[in-house]
């Protein structure tokens, strides 16, 4: 009896599941599931084609060379020391504050964010430098080390963002415009954890002590340690929102930046610039592996008419299409549970993308609502990405004790989508300007 495609479909998903389970890699797992499936449903011919055309299209694609430019540009400004210099400029001018300190670390998370492409990049680097300073002065352990487990979340939505950017590959959407989009949602988004913090130090002071004050001179100093690569970011991202250059163009434009700045610096030697293109080869190599299993997932996904037919179905449902989309968003909360964020993004759009579409949903939207869920499945148990990072750092402080700090940042996570859900022009008002 033969199968029909949408059951092959449903068969190949719990396959791969079966998989990741076993801890196969993601991109060799949607690679063979892939690979297997198109053979099945179309032939042995159609499917060693695939895997002869896909990986020389993804590795000569001229766009997908802003994946490994961003790196670059992030592991140079990592390896020159750059996220302490911006972690004492928000200290310096925030940390005199109740929760002061805890404040600062979220801008600094922002900051750094801006230049990182990675979640959890954002919080181990500040981390590091934030968790000692804050238990020096005291601070309750579920909250320093909350604030710097939520705050690393930033890094993927503030662009360069290595999940807008995974986003937009897949689902050939503008790169540009996924980058603008999620601008002003991501400062939203550490305002919100900024005020989290102050609220709950407001409430109970001794949860964040006040750190030392410094004069107005002293802030103005602190600046002067990292203005040109915060010039360089305004000016790559405004580029990118003002059409002076491509996002391909604007990821060559910050490497080269980054560079050129480090060494008027004096800061980048030949062995940290070592470091940093070979981590960058390291990481690009890994996420193009992981893409081209995705691609040839997606493909499979298209033969199979899931999409279609889901599709179909939840457009004859008797709902709104926003009470829909809360529930693709729920979906992402429990996927969060048991996957980390690439997988979430790279699984699900096959599926999710054209549904969102059918709904009538704005595609450069609904990029930065799944990357926004995707961020929340970081810091939600039992997996929680960024918490097990902070646990490693953090020493003396229990995992339980970090998912308990994340709570209220969670709470302020359910402000902050829904503001994105019911006022859409939040991040629709810069692509806009773009056209």
């Amino acid at each position: 009896m033969s199968l029909d495609p949408v059951t092959i479909g449903v068969i190949g998903f719990v396959l791969l599941f079966i998989l990741l389970a076993m801890r196969a890699p993601l991109g060799i797992s949607m690679f063979l599931v892939g690979f297997g499936g198109i053979w099945i449903l179309i032939s042995q011919g159609a499917a060693v084609a695939k895997i002869g055309l896909i990986p020389f299209e993804t590795i000569a694609d001229w766009d997908l060379a802003v994946l490994p430019l961003f790196l670059l540009m992030a592991h140079v400004i990592f390896s020159v020391g750059l996220s302490k210099d911006l972690y004492d400029v928000a200290a310096k001018w925030l940390g005199h504050t109740r929760g002061g300190i805890a404040i600062a670390t979220v801008g600094g998370c922002a900051g750094f964010a801006a230049m990182s492409a990675s979640s959890l990049a954002t919080a181990v680097t500040m981390g590091l430098v934030a968790i000692p300073e804050m238990k020096r002065l005291k601070y309750d352990p579920a909250l320093s080390t909350g604030c710097v487990a939520a705050g690393g979340t930033i890094g993927q939505l503030i662009p360069p963002s290595a999940g807008l950017i995974t986003y937009g590959i897949i689902t050939q959407t503008s790169i540009g415009k996924l980058f603008a989009a999620g601008m002003i949602p991501g400062i939203l988004e550490a305002l919100f954890y900024m005020a989290t913090i102050y609220i709950l130090c407001t409430w109970k002071p001794s949860l964040g002590p006040p750190g030392p004050r410094y004069s107005f001179r002293e802030k103005m100093s602190s600046l002067q340690s990292c203005y040109e690569i915060v010039l360089l970011v305004f000016f790559v991202l405004g580029g990118i929102i003002f059409g002076w250059f491509t996002a391909t163009e604007a990821g060559a434009m910050g490497a080269f930046g980054a560079i050129g700045f480090s060494l008027i610096r004096g800061r980048l030697t030949w062995k940290n610039l070592k470091q940093a293109v070979i981590e960058t080869l390291k990481t690009t190599g890994m996420l193009y592996g992981i893409l081209i299993g995705a691609f040839l997932f997606k493909y499979f996904m298209a033969v199979t008419t899931i999409p279609f037919a889901l599709a179909d179905f939840v457009g004859g449902l008797p709902f709104p299409p926003v009470v829909i989309m809360v529930f693709i968003m729920l979906v992402y909360v429990f996927l969060g549970c048991v996957m980390d964020a690439l997988a979430m993004i790279l699984l699900t759009i096959p599926i999710f993308f054209p549904l969102a579409l059918s709904l009538g949903f704005d595609a450069i939207w609904f990029g930065v609502i799944l990357v926004r869920m995707t961020e929340i499945g970081l810091i939600t148990p039992p997996i929680g990405m960024n918490v097990y990072a902070i646990a490693g750092i953090a020493k003396g402080v229990h995992v339980t004790t970090i998912f308990r700090g994340i709570v209220p940042f969670l709470i302020a996570d359910v402000f902050h989508v829904a503001l994105l859900l019911f006022v859409p022009q939040v991040v629709l008002f810069l692509p806009n300007l773009i056209g």
